[in-house]
């Protein structure tokens, strides 16, 4: 079966050709059938740009799209088997919650008589069946997002589109919606495209990631995939709070699988990691690294345990200071070099917790060490 949404080679400029603006930049995709995609990243990176191509609303400069193996690329709009839902609801005032659902019935040739039906169907999915002769002001937020939401599928589209949709929610209710969305999509079994520049939307709600920058993407993955290896520093800074290291490839032990590097810090501390595959490698003696460790995954000590040296990396550092967050501690050090390091530790570690939580204070020195498969090497 051809996939759900395929884009070959898809760019877009804006502007005249002495001022042109590239804002999709030769991005090849496949999204599969009932997959929830998401397009992250920040402000200006073309994931809207890219949605609305999708949707028939601008023109590819070049490329081609298509839905389920169909090249839509010069199809309009109305003609096209998505809906969008957009973030600020684009609902009429004056029409009633049913009136509003019902509104892109007309075009689409169903018999009026179908419609009541049809919208019944529709408010039932999103759980606002009962307030059909409400108006948009009588909403809260996140009804009216579900109007919106229940308009789009009254239209029986193949892929819905949705451009950052919970963007105008507060934070709570942005997490009921999430919970609403993805159970949703099981329901229903559609192709989703979203966008969003929240990391954990994106992470808790997706299938796949395609994480974009500079109208191109920066690398396409799971949501674990995507935060456990970014490939790029662009990417793992984007995905939330990362250290970073710098270090010297000392040897490099090839054979039996992946190999081994033996890298050297700017501390002076060594380790010894599997040595990682493209596009980090291949890495020679001499060679500079740069590689990240997610904060969750550091522990902070006063020393290493007795029976781990050579097990842990460990960096000498002293503390700067400490952040009570309620479920975890931030940890502020700095190491021998003047680098900033983040660590979060857990307010109730498990009966499990082979290394119990030190008291430190700050000026104190520490031992900031982990274990180094949760090293990341980075381009």
């Amino acid at each position: 079966m051809p996939p759900g949404v395929e884009i070959r080679a898809v760019t877009k400029r804006f502007g005249e050709r002495s001022q042109e603006t590239t804002a999709v930049d030769g991005v090849s995709l496949e999204i599969g059938r009932g997959e929830f995609f998401a397009l992250l990243g920040p402000s200006g990176c073309g994931k809207t740009t890219l949605l609305r191509l999708i949707g028939g609303l601008e023109a590819p400069t070049s490329g081609a799209i298509l839905i389920d193996g169909v090249d839509v690329t010069a199809v309009p709009p109305h003609r096209r088997p998505v809906n969008m839902v957009f973030q600020h609801y684009a609902l009429f005032p004056h029409l009633t919650v049913a009136e509003n659902v019902a509104f892109g019935l007309r075009y689409k040739g169903l018999p009026k008589r179908a419609w009541p039906a049809k919208v019944g169907e529709a408010l039932a999915l999103v759980r606002l069946a009962g307030l059909e002769t409400r108006r948009p002001d009588q909403l809260s937020g996140g009804q009216r997002q579900r109007v919106a939401l229940a308009r789009a599928l009254a239209m029986e589209p193949r892929v819905l589109l949705l451009d950052e949709p919970l963007g105008a929610l507060d934070q709570k209710l942005r997490k009921e919606v999430q919970v609403e969305l993805k159970t949703l999509h099981r329901t229903l079994g559609i192709t989703f495209v979203f966008v969003t520049h929240d990391q954990e939307e994106a992470l808790a709600m997706s299938d796949r990631i395609a994480v974009m920058s500079r109208g191109r993407v920066a690398q396409l993955g799971s949501p674990a995939e995507i935060f456990e290896r970014p490939e790029t520093e662009l990417v793992a800074e984007f995905m939330g709070a990362a250290n970073f290291f710098t270090a010297e490839v000392r040897n490099v032990w090839s054979g039996g699988g992946t190999g081994l590097l033996g890298l050297r810090l700017t501390s002076g501390a060594e380790l010894v990691l599997p040595a990682p595959a493209a596009p980090a490698g291949p890495f020679r003696p001499g060679d500079t690294v740069r590689f990240l460790v997610r904060p969750e995954k550091l522990n902070l000590r006063k020393a290493l345990p007795t029976g781990s040296e050579g097990l842990l990396a460990a960096v000498p550092v002293t503390v700067e200071d400490s952040v009570y967050q309620g479920l975890s501690t931030l940890w502020i050090v700095r190491g021998p070099a003047g680098e900033r390091f983040m660590v979060y530790e857990q307010n109730r570690p498990s009966i499990t917790e082979i290394l119990p939580p030190p008291v430190l204070s700050p000026g104190d020195p520490a031992i900031l060490c982990w274990n180094p498969v949760h090293t990341v090497m980075v381009r």
